[in-house]
């Protein structure tokens, strides 16, 4: 993971997480419209329109981008202390029940901490990431209710093999010869939903324990996997599933591939909105719409 060179006082705050002086800061009264991102990695982590003040003179937010911001109990064992999901750069401290916004939020958060990108350089631009955990009928459903997320579109990657006639089909996949599994492409504003908060939405809803098998699915086209496109994209899977491992989320180990991305392909058009399609037959009724359900009491944070 690529991280910015830090001023001394930049480090006091984000490394040594130090408190700047209040009113100090150049975000504090600051009002343009756009975005804050992590100052030691880039990653975005608050929007203009959830920024308030708050009279208390430091930047405050009543919402972040999802999957974005950490929260763990402070040193002082009193407070909440709010750390960069992706890099652990201190931010400040939140604070529920102050009852200054209709959220009921605030992210007390160091000028320091964060850089400002204007609403002009952070255009939407929609970013991917291809993700595999069984049946991609229940994949697609699932990731469909999630806020951010644009489009989702079933297919097949992370193999090698595909025949004569160089086609990719779900009979052939099936078969489990082609070392392809049933995968999804997710299309989202990364500046509504993070990379790690889809990883979070991937963890929950389905079991990453298993090898080649997903309740009564059975075969490698059925494997947990993570099929990256950048370096970064790695590491951040890389992080999350050792800390998940280490906090024993699971009862067993992961064991979720992770594999660069080679060649995806679109599934066929009668697999694409699946369980829209068709909510009443016997597998939709049977595993999609009680998983579903489940799932929603889960991220209820990360819903539309």
């Amino acid at each position: 993971m690529k991280l910015n060179k830090l001023t001394r006082e930049e480090q006091r705050v984000i490394i040594e997480k130090g408190t700047e002086a209040p009113h100090s800061g150049e975000y504090d009264s600051f009002l343009q419209e756009g975005m804050y991102v992590c100052r030691r990695c880039g990653a975005f982590l608050y929007r203009s329109e959830d920024k308030f003040d708050a009279h208390c003179g430091w930047p405050s937010f009543d919402d972040t981008v999802l999957g974005a911001v950490k929260s763990s109990v402070d040193a002082d064992g009193r407070r909440t202390e709010i750390t960069c999901e992706r890099c652990d750069a201190h931010l400040g401290h939140v604070f529920i029940g102050e009852k200054m916004t209709p959220k009921n939020t605030r992210h007390c958060v160091n000028s320091l901490s964060m850089r400002f990108v204007s609403k002009v350089e952070t255009a939407k631009k929609h970013s991917f990431a291809y993700f595999g955990s069984g049946c991609f009928w229940c994949s697609e459903a699932t990731f469909k209710m999630i806020r951010g997320v644009i489009s989702v579109v079933p297919g097949y990657a992370g193999g090698t093999e595909m025949g004569d006639d160089k086609v990719v089909t779900y009979k052939k996949v099936s078969t489990g010869k082609t070392g392809h599994a049933e995968v999804i492409r997710i299309e989202y504003d990364s500046s509504t939903i993070s990379y790690e908060g889809l990883l979070n939405v991937f963890f929950a809803a389905h079991d990453p324990t298993t090898l080649n098998r997903q309740g009564n699915d059975t075969g490698t086209q059925y494997r947990s996997i993570i099929l990256y496109s950048t370096e970064l994209e790695k590491e951040i899977s890389e992080k999350m599933i050792n800390s998940l491992d280490q906090e024993k989320v699971f009862e067993d180990k992961i064991v979720t591939e992770i594999k660069q991305l080679g060649e995806f392909y679109e599934a066929e058009a009668y697999h694409h909105d699946y369980f829209d399609k068709n909510p009443n037959t016997a597998y939709c009724q049977a595993i999609i719409a009680p998983k579903l359900v489940k799932l929603r009491n889960n991220v209820k944070k990360y819903l539309k």
